[in-house]
């Protein structure tokens, strides 16, 4: 049974279910100015020539595989001044892991609980069942941390490729170095609920995921996802092809392709087909519709597109830094030019751009 929200976009059904996995480009080889043009890429030039007066508007023993924290993890990748994860595994996470894109991710952790109605998960638990979850790609550890204030009987791990969880957390929370993408080490029927959020241009393969998930997911239990669509859209015509918001979804979605893990996760309706390929049952999804800005007439939809409107804008920078870096090529400058035009645009109550999101659920048979 699927679950709709009252703003009926959804995604294409009609998109390839193939288990294959998007085909990687080295990622050294930039697009060519033709390559650019053809995808309707604008080229930094556009931004700086024709913006250039505009003021940018203010804005639970370790496992044998698992990394500790040693020296080696804390020696962080620089790209054009901001940090990224120590190599681990195949990681390549595209966020900054420094301290500016930490706040920026405290704040869309809030920005996803509002728009989820103030709930951390749509699967119908048990909490009296409930007692091992896994957080994958757990970040800063909010939803980790929030979760076992709920569930205090449930030992939480929360797994991700860069150490910026707090120490102080509840006892029955800890975090572990992991790459999701490695043969996963838990053994088999570990997890009540396994959890990701977000993992856009992270993961190398859905259908594997979903795959090691099953697997280490207890007969009976429940793994959940949640996704937002890579690109802008608006249904009035007010976002213009030339717009920096349009851009956004061209450039994310090229570089997921050029680095081999998608950001189309929503377009091509993953979460839900490779849920049911891996072998869950009772799959379930609801939508919601997110407005970026406060323009949006309905309050709760208003609420939702402000909350937004600040976890972008607290490092917009740290989020377009490495793909714009990879795709086209352009500097931190160049970068910052585009950056303040997008800004404009969600400030600009006359532009109604939104973005789609999933949940999706689904159980393991008993």
């Amino acid at each position: 049974m699927a679950h709709n929200t009252q703003f009926p976009n959804g995604p294409n059904d009609t998109a390839s279910s193939s288990a294959a996995g998007p085909k990687k480009v080295p990622i050294s080889m930039l697009l060519s100015n033709e390559e650019q043009t053809a995808m309707g890429i604008l080229p930094a030039s556009y931004w700086q020539q024709q913006f250039t007066d505009d003021e940018p508007d203010e804005d639970f023993v370790p496992r044998a595989r698992t990394a500790s924290l040693t020296e080696s993890i804390f020696q962080y990748r620089h790209i054009h001044g901001r940090t990224y994860h120590s190599d681990l595994g195949n990681a390549e996470s595209w966020e900054p892991n420094d301290e500016r894109h930490i706040d920026a991710m405290e704040i869309a952790h809030h920005a996803y609980m509002v728009t989820m109605g103030h709930r951390l998960y749509c699967a119908p638990l048990d909490k009296n069942k409930v007692r091992k979850v896994l957080d994958i790609g757990t970040g800063t550890g909010l939803w980790a941390i929030d979760f076992a204030d709920e569930f205090p009987e449930a030992d939480v791990v929360g797994t991700d490729v860069t150490p910026i969880q707090p120490s102080w957390v509840p006892a029955n929370v800890r975090f572990e170095l992991d790459d999701c993408n490695q043969e996963w080490t838990w053994p088999a029927n570990t997890f009540d609920f396994i959890h990701a959020r977000m993992l856009l241009g992270v993961i190398e393969d859905w259908y594997v995921f979903h795959r090691q998930a099953f697997r280490t997911c207890k007969p009976g239990g429940y793994v959940e996802t949640f996704v937002a669509c890579s690109a802008f859209q608006c249904d009035d015509g007010t976002l213009k092809e030339d717009s920096a918001m349009l851009q956004w979804g061209k450039v994310f979605n090229e570089g997921g392709r050029r680095f081999g893990r998608t950001f189309e996760v929503y377009e091509n309706d993953l979460q839900r087909k490779a849920m049911a390929a891996a072998g869950f049952v009772d799959i379930e999804y609801k939508d919601y519709y997110m407005p970026v800005g406060v323009w949006h007439p309905d309050k709760e939809a208003a609420e939702i597109g402000l909350w937004w409107k600040l976890a972008i804008e607290a490092d917009i920078e740290g989020y377009l830094n490495y793909i714009f870096n990879i795709v086209v090529g352009w500097t931190p400058e160049e970068t910052k030019s585009y950056a303040d035009r997008a800004k404009k645009e969600w400030n600009n109550p006359n532009i109604h751009g939104y973005v789609m999101a999933r949940s999706a659920w689904g159980r393991k048979p008993e």
